[in-house]
């Protein structure tokens, strides 16, 4: 199981609710609610927290890396 280290865990906040992380198994879980009433939770991959809304991971997951280094050495801005 990835673990997070508890003073990466004592500044990390979660970007819903501003409220601070604890983990769960091989998550990370808001100590707050959001405003659905259910606390955010956010994957640990290799040992890295993806502190991404799940809307903004799937879009991100869905775009591949491979896109952000397109632009990369043909002088254009990505």
């Amino acid at each position: 199981m990835p673990h997070v280290s508890p003073e990466l865990l004592s500044v990390l906040r979660c970007p819903m609710t501003g409220s601070a992380l604890v983990q769960e198994g091989e998550e990370l879980v808001a100590a707050v609610a959001g405003d659905s009433g259910v606390k955010p939770r956010y994957a640990i991959e290799d040992g890295i927290p993806l502190l991404l809304p799940p809307e903004l991971l799937a879009a991100a997951t869905a775009a591949g890396s491979d896109q952000h280094d397109s632009a990369r050495g043909t002088g254009q801005t990505a």
